[in-house]
């Protein structure tokens, strides 16, 4: 058994500002020398980089149908081992998805504070966060945090509608100095925000009302253990890793690496040849904002296609799938050649095309994931398999295979089936067990 102190950052609703005042937090307490881990829960790739930069470590999912329970458990029983404070920060709404947040935030006994947006309320701060806390029995409330207020005396009024039991935490102040950038998949890249330093020091410095001591200390218990196999020993993956190639899962790479493999990291936008590899990996992104630079790097091209004729394995995941088509259109009209890879053609639209936790049946097994775009795809060849939303009559997501290519808008989430992973990029394994 292993006790950290820890705080799980939820709210009422997608937007209420949980990601601005975790990476507050986070800032709050590492400058005041604490050792802090952080974790996102569900789905997402652009909360932790802003967390990373927040708290300087790496920051991880924590997502109870992609990863299972032990999967979570084992994470949060590493971060108890070095951390003095664990912050996970929630998803969409607190009780919001099957498993939500609140799910959990109870399983593993973590008090939530709600962020509440009370920039346009008074009195009704006070009904929204007795909502939260009573909803349903078992979820651990540590009290409410208000966000976006104007000033002291509207805190003091948010404060005062609280009903007995309920701990006002403190508040953040309406100021579009420490407020996070956003486009159409969610926050903008760390790395584009040239000024995202400046910002999360001044969310970290506007937070007022809040106790500096670390929260009370939850106990984990050692998770079931278990053992991978180093069935990728040695394999070289090259991985596409830049702006217009970033949705990365860290606990995909760390199980890549215990399988064996050695990761070489590539740019499509600048390098010009591939690195020595047996196999590639073209992750999500933003390829859609990098049309030009894409399609002008015609040696990088060249060096995948032929890659892909020479049979060798190559996983594409939405916006890596989009610049294997033969062609990306923006949402301006803009269409440009991409690496042609499969017969198909994508355009980017201002309305969300799927969003969802999925899981899929492959021949190397059954993996999870979940899926995030925009675009719209005419593809010329039929799927092998698709994938199936967790939410009953969700749309599932079409699986292509051509030689060694699989390509799908469904990110997959590696640690929930390390042996099928091994059997993807290395199809050697596929007679394995």
């Amino acid at each position: 058994m292993r006790r950290c102190p820890a705080l799980f950052v939820s709210g009422p609703a997608s937007n209420s500002g949980k990601t601005t005042v975790t990476a507050a937090l986070a800032r709050y307490h590492l400058d005041r020398g604490r050792i802090v881990r952080v974790f996102k829960t569900g789905p997402d790739f652009l909360d932790p980089m802003i967390l990373e930069q927040a708290s300087g470590a790496p920051v991880y999912n924590l997502d109870l149908f992609m990863g299972g329970e032990n999967h979570c458990r084992q994470l949060l029983y590493d971060a108890a081992a070095a951390a003095d404070l664990i912050l996970i920060e929630g998803v969409m709404g607190l009780f919001d998805g099957a498993p939500s947040s609140a799910d959990l935030a109870g399983l593993f006994g973590i008090p939530v504070l709600a962020v509440i947006d009370g920039s346009a309320m008074a009195q009704t701060f006070g009904a929204v966060a007795h909502g939260l806390m009573t909803y349903r029995d078992g979820v651990p409330f540590a009290g409410v945090l208000a966000n976006s207020v104007s000033g002291e005396k509207h805190y003091k009024m948010l404060a005062e509608s609280l009903p007995p039991g309920i701990a006002a935490c403190g508040w953040l102040a309406r100021d579009q100095g420490i407020a996070l950038p956003r486009r159409h998949l969610g926050l903008v890249q760390a790395g584009e925000i040239d000024d995202l330093e400046v910002r999360i020091q001044a969310a970290a410095t506007a937070l007022k009302g809040f106790a500096e001591d670390a929260p009370r200390p939850i106990e984990i218990r050692k998770p079931a253990s278990g053992t991978v196999r180093e069935m990728l020993d040695g394999l070289r993956i090259g991985i596409a890793r830049d702006s217009a190639f970033a949705f990365l899962y860290r606990a995909n790479l760390d199980l890549l690496r215990s399988l064996g493999a050695k990761l070489i990291f590539f740019s499509p936008l600048a390098d010009q040849a591939l690195p020595d590899a047996d196999a590639l990996y073209l992750p999500g992104g933003y390829p859609e904002l990098h049309l030009d630079r894409l399609a002008a790097n015609r040696p990088i091209q060249a060096a995948i296609r032929a890659h892909h004729a020479s049979g060798r394995p190559m996983l594409a995941e939405c916006g890596g799938m989009l610049y294997v088509l033969e062609s990306l259109t923006d949402v301006q009209g803009r269409s440009t050649e991409m690496v042609g890879l499969l017969p198909g053609r994508a355009t980017m639209q201002e309305c969300l095309a799927n969003l969802g936790v999925h899981s899929v049946s492959l021949p190397e097994g059954e993996m999870r994931g979940h899926t995030f775009h925009y675009s719209r795809l005419e593809m010329k060849m039929e799927p092998v398999a698709w994938s199936q939303g967790k939410r009953p009559g969700q749309r599932g997501e079409p699986i292509y295979r051509d030689g060694g290519l699989h390509a799908s808008y469904t990110h997959l989430y590696f640690p929930s089936n390390p042996e099928a992973v091994a059997r993807l990029f290395n199809p050697e394994n596929r007679g394995r067990s």
